[in-house]
């Protein structure tokens, strides 16, 4: 009687598995990113920011023609150009991705990027000129404890962090990991 694997074993198979995790990530991150958007702008525009968990959280709308903590003011062009850069980078590297903590960090990082990038292309004032909307703030309703960000933001910084974290530890994308030699 022959026993057959549960899983494919398959040279083809690993890759396959962490570029459906990449893609998975990416549309969930993308997909609750739009939705939130949507929500903030039809509950939040023309109101004073919500307060939410005591004042932990608070819900102001900003439209942000810049960069993350408010860097970049007026380069909405250049941003989506950059934008478009990393999305890319990571759809060219995505065919060599064997590691799974790699593909969920790039998935994030891509799901963050097209929901930036769809608000710079698709909202007012036009094409490329589009501020984010941003509608989440911590311990201060205006931003000045921490900057206000929305899904995407937090999406590309916790799958950035995820992704440097794996660089430390010294395991590539590809699914290897760095071997230090011996000096003798």
């Amino acid at each position: 009687m022959s026993t057959q694997p549960d899983v494919d074993v398959t040279p083809a198979a690993l890759p396959r598995r962490r570029l459906a995790l990449l893609a998975s990530a990416a549309v969930v991150v993308l997909v609750v990113d739009v939705v939130s958007k949507i929500v903030a702008v039809a509950l939040l525009e023309g109101r004073e920011p919500v307060s939410l968990l005591g004042g932990a959280l608070y819900l102001p709308l900003i439209r942000n023609g810049g960069a993350a903590f408010g860097l970049a003011e007026g380069w909405t062009a250049v941003l989506a150009l950059i934008s478009l850069g990393v999305v890319g980078f990571i759809v060219w590297i995505a065919r060599k991705l064997r590691s799974g903590p790699w593909a969920l960090g790039l998935g994030m990082v891509l799901g963050g990027a097209l929901g930036n990038l769809g608000d710079r292309i698709f909202r007012a004032p036009g094409p490329l000129r589009g501020h984010v909307v941003d509608f989440l703030s911590l311990f201060d309703p205006y931003g000045r404890v921490w900057p206000v960000f929305n899904v995407a933001d937090s999406a590309i910084c916790v799958g950035g962090v995820l992704i440097v974290t794996m660089a430390l530890l010294q395991r590539d994308y590809d699914g290897t990991r760095a071997v230090k030699k011996d000096k003798g």
